[in-house]
């Protein structure tokens, strides 16, 4: 079983009692805008998912695995980040985050994040990592640059995405990228 901890925060697997809290922040449209499922999010859509999470393990195939995200003082799910393996390297993977939003703008994001960096470097020791956002999701760009991550690529207009042709970004960071950073 996968259980990371940073300072504040428990990235875990997910439970049957994350079920209302993971239906509710999923249900949030602002949070929803820039992912790949529609708000609102039903409860048994998200019990489907749960459900599913359970039977993943992490980095056995290049499925998405999702981690739950809770603080270590509160028992409630705040978020989830996400990684799969691809299928094309094994050796590179893509990782995804999303927070509640009551939770976004306290530092967590960046926290999960870079736990689940240093796992994927460290204890599964990959190569490379990528991320792919919205061009219009300011946030998670201003994240993915804090943590180091070199926006490699700029995709217009490649995607349909809820009605409408979106533009993404292309992130990427190297483990000897990760290794020189955490060394200074």
């Amino acid at each position: 079983m996968l259980i990371l901890e940073t300072p504040r925060l428990i990235l875990r697997p997910f439970q049957d009692s994350d079920l209302e809290p993971f239906a509710a922040y999923r249900s949030d449209p602002e949070v929803a805008r820039y992912q790949g499922w529609e708000a609102p999010y039903s409860v048994e859509k998200a019990a489907e998912f749960i459900a599913e999470m359970k039977q993943e393990q992490p980095a056995t195939r290049s499925e998405w695995y999702q981690l739950a995200i809770e603080l270590k003082h509160g028992t409630r799910l705040m978020g989830d980040c996400a990684f799969h393996l691809l299928a094309h390297d094994p050796c590179q993977a893509e990782i995804g985050f999303t927070l509640a939003r009551q939770h976004q703008g306290h530092g967590y994001a960046t926290e999960a994040v870079t736990r689940l960096l240093d796992y994927l470097f460290g204890e599964l020791n990959l190569h490379r990592v990528i991320a792919i956002c919205d061009v219009e999701n300011l946030a998670s760009t201003r994240l993915l640059e804090r943590l180091g991550m070199r926006r490699e690529g700029y995709f217009t207009e490649n995607i349909w995405f809820k009605g409408a042709w979106g533009s993404e970004y292309l992130y990427a960071l190297l483990q000897k990228e990760w290794t020189l950073r955490l060394a200074s």
